[in-house]
């Protein structure tokens, strides 16, 4: 893996203005060469890897192949399997006299369960547990709830299943070609076509959890109310009910890129110039419902009836099997992208000592799509039940069902920037160097803001980015450390969570950031012991961040601290080089506090946790034996809070979501 943080990214990859991560595969040598891999732990994991590759003609063809398996229950207690899938990738590269071509291909079909806010209880400045529900391994997204099966307006039924989460499937293929053109002139060229198939299904808390009494009395306007279990048609009176959003998403994603570039290598540096071209499409369709369960973290679906009325009677029921709000909103939608841009970046060294770094990108991208507008319906006249006897008439769950329309909403958007980024590295000894980076970037708006605008699309601008940070860096054998002073601004940073009734936050700020990092390496003792440090300063604000909100008050959060970011934090990590083959470390990660909305609200802040982690290898020969633990103390830390659903007026509870709760894994590695 290869990493490029902040910087230099806008000029090697378009929308980077924060950095990239780029993953390296494997290549064959002509050593058959391989690694196998058995992994397990507390919940339910069984994972293999296995990794293979050679020479299928000596110095001339390589080959590797190699994946993974893994199927888990989750760390939070979903009653399924809440992980399950794999990946296979492989290549082949033919290298000649001047150059190599490479292809490659890569199959992704995975399962994964995401985990949304839960309930807990403000207890001071600390958030403790919610009763009913285990803050480390409850979550709402429970095998009881999983099904939803509900017919639509329009014709048919809409059916989905929670257990299959986030799930894509993803196919890649790629290639590679490099040739060297004589007098210190090289081109590379690079091509790749991605197909993505994602089908999204989570449990979206919609708002905090309410009294029985108080959901019927105050949000449905019932005076006599009736609760029972779907599963057992039971009567209950449960202490505390729970709305969720049933949400389901599906995408349809296609990408073609190819980017070109020439170098030029001299006696002080190398010239690189390139052009990118990048045609993508992305097709999603929304079919979102309500249903109510019981507040505990092994929910149960609730139906909610009149008991004044007779079954018979129009708006007898609340829900159908659970239901609250069956189709409450659809989306159809489509977004393209054309991306065509040209860089130039330059490495010089002036001196041995001194080095300079310059780049620049130029932008010109064209976006363009569509929305279905949609209008509202229910099946009171469907000729459907809802239990074999009685009509929808009986029912207002399938009141103010979404339908798509016949009407398009067309939209085309442009963008036209100059990235660029101007560094310089000084070697003051071996030991000891500093240097300095500006930085000048932007990242295209995201569909949301688009879809949010569609026809006020000059309101909708690309977030623009500058940034500076120097830095003073030692190396020695003993001892690394680096000290980086930065400053960064944003502008036209967008905020377009979606609210649980469908709606969208739509709004528009900038920040500023000043801080600095601190990094560090040690190794005492004859490398016996090893510590890893890092951690960071900083004081990121919002500027000139004023408006209206979508109740039509205004709002001033100029000032105010940048959400769900601390001020500080850090994170360390000891080690023992017990014996040559035999380590063991812990870890400590410290989270400042932080506040949850822009407002700064003291009935919003995100509490500061530290979590620890421990581990322990073992290496035998080609074979390594290996345990790691997470949130070993089992800390309700909170990663961020509920942007559907702030505090509850004069209630202690809270919705958030916290990191996982205390978790181990072993594993035995083969290399052959």
């Amino acid at each position: 893996m290869e990493a490029l943080r902040g910087g230099s990214g806008s000029i090697y990859a378009n929308n980077s203005p924060g950095g990239l991560i780029n993953f390296i595969s494997k290549e064959g040598t002509n050593d058959f060469k391989g690694s196998a891999k058995l992994e397990t732990s507390t919940y339910g994991l069984i994972r293999t890897d296995l990794n293979v590759g050679g020479a299928l003609v000596k110095d001339k063809l390589f080959f590797n192949i190699g994946g993974f398996y893994r199927s888990d229950d989750g760390i939070r207690k979903t009653g399924f399997k809440a992980n399950n899938g794999g990946q296979i990738r492989m290549n082949l590269k033919y290298v000649f006299d001047k150059g190599y071509v490479k292809v490659y291909y890569k199959k992704l079909d995975d399962r994964n369960t995401f985990f949304l806010p839960i309930p807990l209880t403000q207890d001071g400045d600390k958030l403790k547990g919610f009763a009913g529900f285990d803050p480390n391994y409850g979550t709402y997204s429970y095998r009881a709830i999983s099904q939803l099966n509900i017919p639509q307006a329009g014709g048919g039924f809409f059916s989905r299943n929670l257990e299959d989460g986030i799930h894509p499937k993803v196919d890649v293929l790629g290639a590679e070609f490099k040739y060297d053109l004589g007098g210190n002139f090289s081109v590379l060229n690079k091509t790749r076509y991605t197909n993505i198939d994602m089908n999204y299904t989570g449990i979206f808390p919609a708002g905090a959890p309410q009294t029985g009494a108080d959901f019927a009395a105050k949000s449905m306007g019932m005076t006599n109310y009736q609760y029972s279990m779907v599963s057992s048609g039971a009567v209950v009176a449960p202490q505390f009910v729970q709305k969720l959003g049933f949400w389901a998403i599906d995408k349809q994603m296609n990408n073609f890129v190819n980017d070109l570039q020439f170098n030029y290598k001299f006696d002080k540096g190398n010239v690189t110039a390139g052009f990118y071209k990048s045609n993508w499409k992305s097709h999603q369709y929304w079919n979102w419902s309500n249903i109510l369960a019981t507040a505990t973290d092994r929910p149960e679906l609730l139906n909610l009836v009149d008991p004044s009325l007779s079954p018979s009677s129009v708006g007898y029921s609340k829900t159908y099997n659970g239901v609250l709000n069956m189709s409450s909103l659809l989306r159809d939608s489509q977004i393209q992208g054309s991306l065509n841009d040209l860089y130039l970046n330059l490495d010089y060294n002036v001196t041995d000592a001194l080095s300079f770094n310059g780049g620049i990108r130029y932008s010109r991208d064209y976006y363009r799509g569509y929305k279905v507008n949609t209008t509202t319906a229910n099946l009171n006249n469907s000729g459907l039940t809802v239990d074999g006897t009685h009509g929808f008439d009986t029912t207002t769950a399938d009141e103010n069902m979404n339908v798509l329309g016949n009407q398009f909403t067309y939209w085309y958007y442009d963008i036209n920037k100059v990235s660029y980024t101007l560094a310089s590295n000084y070697k003051i000894n071996r030991e000891n160097a500093v240097y300095a980076r500006f930085s000048h970037g932007f990242r295209s708006p995201n569909e949301e803001a688009y879809y949010n605008n569609i026809g006020k699309l000059d309101a909708v601008k690309p977030v623009l980015t500058n940034q500076l940070e120097v830095g003073y860096k030692y190396y020695s054998r003993t001892f690394d450390i680096a000290v980086i002073p930065f400053y960064s601004a944003l502008k036209n940073l967008s905020f377009t969570d979606v609210y649980s009734d469908g709606t969208s936050e739509n709004k528009f700020a900038n920040t500023t950031n000043f801080g600095f990092e601190i990094e560090g390496y040690a190794r005492l003792f004859n490398n016996i012991f090893e510590v890893t440090f890092n951690g960071t300063i900083q004081n990121p604000k919002y500027k000139d961040f004023t408006g209206r909100n979508a109740d039509g008050t205004t709002f001033d959060y100029s000032g105010n601290v940048v959400r769900r970011i601390p001020k500080f934090y850090f994170n360390i990590s000891p080690a023992v080089n017990i014996t040559k083959e035999w380590r063991a470390y812990v870890s400590m990660n410290y989270y400042g506090k932080r506040f949850q909305n822009e407002g700064n609200t003291d009935d919003n802040i995100l509490p500061s946790f530290t979590e620890f982690g421990a581990g322990m290898s073992y290496q035998l020969g080609k074979i390594r034996f290996a345990v790691d633990g997470t949130n070993i103390f089992n800390t309700i830390g909170i990663t961020e809070g509920d942007p559907r659903s702030q505090t509850v007026t004069g209630s202690s509870i809270r919705m958030a979501r916290p990191i996982m709760g205390a978790a181990a894994r072993a594993s035995i590695t083969l290399d052959f």
